[in-house]
């Protein structure tokens, strides 16, 4: 992404003459994020092609790592700290405007929406409270909650917990969610036993475990 234009055409190849059904980028570069306009052309070309780019997480930034250096990477990483950056960005995204001006871009989420699915109903005070001073409500046409339902793609990875499962599922339903598993490092053993234990439909299953991604990647067998 350093090079905006030439990650663009990059993906444009990987995609017509590789074959491949998206892109991964880790969250921010260097110190900054993808709802920089100068990274839309690859956004604009990953709508384009109707493919999804997974913002896949990373430790914060160089500007907010500090608050996090005093307990290292147990801290910074998966614990706590890549789930808070990979937030950050999505909804940076989402108020940037990006969606409104791409409305058919897909960006894919691991590890249950990274804590968003969650805070799905705060995400839009700004947006849902008359009294607030309209300069300091975003500036994009829909609530903040309907692009993570219209343009996101939730993943199962390395969360295995029931009832964060049930409130993903609950909010935005096994059409926009996708099993996966932190290979390597946990088991897919693991991931799967789990999914045998969530109380939900066997179509809602077989959504989840790949009718969802088949879409997604449009992936014929």
């Amino acid at each position: 992404p350093q090079n905006p234009n030439e990650a663009a055409d990059e993906l444009e190849r990987a995609v017509k003459e590789l074959g491949l059904k998206g892109a991964k980028i880790n969250s921010h570069v260097g110190d900054t994020y993808l709802d920089d306009e100068k990274y839309w052309v690859i956004l604009e070309r990953a709508e384009k092609l109707d493919v999804p780019i997974y913002l896949h997480p990373t430790i914060p930034s160089p500007s907010m790592l500090k608050p996090y250096t005093d307990y290292g990477y147990a801290f910074a990483g998966p614990a706590f700290g890549f789930g808070a950056e990979t937030a950050l960005h999505a909804m940076r995204l989402i108020y940037s405007g990006v969606f409104d001006k791409y409305p058919d871009l897909k960006i894919i989420l691991g590890h249950l929406g990274e804590g968003l699915i969650f805070w799905i109903y705060r995400i839009d005070f700004a947006s849902k409270r008359p009294w607030l001073d309209k300069k300091l409500q975003p500036k994009i046409k829909k609530l903040p909650s309907e692009y993570i339902r219209n343009n996101f793609i939730i993943t199962t990875s390395g969360v295995l917990a029931v009832p964060a499962f049930m409130c993903v599922f609950q909010e935005i339903g096994a059409d926009r969610m996708m099993f996966a598993v932190d290979y390597p490092y946990e088991r897919s053993e693991e991931s799967i036993r789990f999914m045998q234990k969530v109380p939900i439909s066997d179509i809602d299953e077989e959504k989840i475990y790949h009718l969802t991604a088949e879409k997604l990647f449009k992936l014929s067998y």
